[in-house]
């Protein structure tokens, strides 16, 4: 069976359609995927042994030149990649306007959530066949769900299988990766805890590795490794990069970003801190994970921004209670649960 997935973005997202596959290739040995994603996000189905190939589409960037003579070449170009296979099934896995659109571009039926079910109702009206998935449920869930449904298997019960090479190489490193930068205001963990919990590492005798992908996030990684010769600024780096930073690590520290969801993914001793926003439905799931909650009058917000206006030890004021030694302390028990399985 030849199926094709739609799933474009955003890299967490991504990420968390990858046990969906894992679930079908137990159930049929013999399926194969095809998978339409962002051309940014494009290395991670491609890590899937499930995938067969993936077809990069780049609607963040044509949208910014929709009739120049370049996007123009790359849509035709995308379309004739999309229908040069006649597909058993096609499952829309996003629910948003957009994927539904690209599944119509496609050959094959058609699957996708219904409207009650779909991030964007309307887009149920593009599938030759829709299904009822919970919203209340993790983001995982919702795709294993979609993916058993479409394809017509029983759903596991078991823990997602993200299906990737895990690693085992930072075992026995002292390597750690902070992962500092998101795009919310209101998601970042206050600088001066950061600050406190790279001292706390490099006390222990570990070495910090901060990441960056722009400039304003380069600057603030080189006020924390600032003055601290065993804190690094990492070079720039693109997915692959990055992966083999994570693979080759014995920890990481996360706000909720989707290099979070990618270490876990790696099942890599993780902390992740949420404050603005609630893990229960899209925080970062695997093995050896750790999701700590603000817990504050005002969390989970669910805001791009803190608006709180009264006195706070911090900004934004609902981590102030995420302290960098619990974070650390909780950080050190995964690792050791780790290097004792």
């Amino acid at each position: 069976m030849r199926v094709l997935v739609i799933k474009t973005s955003s890299l967490g997202d991504v990420v968390h359609a990858l046990p969906a596959l894992t679930d079908a290739r137990a159930a049929n040995p013999s399926i194969s995927f095809d998978w339409v994603v962002e051309e940014a996000f494009a290395p991670i189905p491609s890590w899937h042994n499930s995938v067969v190939q993936v077809i990069p589409v780049a609607l963040r960037r044509w949208r910014k030149s929709p009739f120049s003579r370049l996007t123009r070449q790359q849509w035709h170009e995308f379309k004739h990649r999309i229908n040069a296979a006649d597909y058993d099934v096609v499952i829309d896995a996003q629910g948003l306007l957009k994927s539904a659109w690209l599944t119509r571009k496609a050959n094959g039926t058609s699957h996708g959530f219904d409207r009650q079910s779909a991030r964007e109702g309307l887009a149920s009206f593009s599938y030759d066949k829709c299904h009822q998935v919970a919203r209340d449920q993790h983001a995982i869930e919702r795709v294993r769900e979609l993916f058993a449904k479409a394809l017509d298997y029983t759903l596991p019960i078991s823990p997602p299988d993200y299906g990737i090479y895990s690693g085992n190489k930072g075992e026995s490193s002292q390597q750690l990766v902070f992962l500092h930068a998101t795009t919310w205001q209101s998601k970042h963990w206050p600088e001066q805890y950061w600050l406190r919990l790279v001292e706390l590492a490099t006390n222990d005798g570990y070495q910090v590795q901060l990441p960056w992908g722009n400039e304003t996030e380069k600057t603030r990684a080189e006020r924390l490794a600032k003055n601290n010769d065993k804190a690094t600024v990492s070079p720039a780096m693109d997915l692959n990069g990055i992966a083999s930073l994570l693979t080759s690590s014995s920890g990481a520290v996360a706000v909720d970003t989707g290099l979070g969801h990618l270490a876990a993914a790696f099942s890599l001793p993780a902390v992740s801190i949420y404050g603005s926003t609630n893990p229960r439905l899209t925080g970062s799931r695997g093995k050896y994970q750790k999701r700590i909650k603000a817990d504050f009058e005002c969390a989970p917000c669910l805001q791009r921004k803190c608006n709180y206006v009264k006195d706070s030890v911090v900004k934004p004021a609902c981590y102030q209670n995420i302290t960098p030694t619990e974070v650390w302390q909780q950080l050190k028990i995964l690792i050791q649960e780790k290097n004792h399985d």
